[in-house]
């Protein structure tokens, strides 16, 4: 996350001035032009209470990537791709039993 362009970026979205945000927020002008400037990281309550100022908010999202289980997909990739097309037709296009059948061509392998 960048605070200083997320916050800018909000800013300006909502046309807003530094001055003006900072009246809306309470949080000082000088504050805000060293945030966006990318001279200080803000606390996540500062930088939240600015943005809602801004009429957006601040919201955790899993990071993409992470936590996936990516075995059923280096196995379907393992197939050859006549194979993967025979088995998406054999299976009706249900990618999950897809999936556990290519796993039992490879053996239960997993990569």
């Amino acid at each position: 996350m960048n605070a200083a362009r997320m916050l800018r970026q909000a800013r300006q979205r909502a046309r807003l001035t530094q001055r003006a945000l900072a009246r809306a927020s309470r949080v000082p002008q000088p504050a805000i032009a060293r945030i966006e400037s990318g001279a200080v990281v803000p606390r996540v309550d500062t930088l939240d209470r600015l943005l809602a100022a801004c009429g957006q908010a601040l919201e955790a999202a899993p990071r993409l990537g992470v936590g996936i289980d990516r075995s059923a997909i280096r196995a379907l990739l393992d197939l050859t791709p006549g194979a993967r097309a025979r088995l998406a037709a054999e299976e009706g296009w249900n990618v999950e039993r897809a999936l556990r059948s290519a796993r039992a061509s490879q053996g239960g392998r997993t990569a």
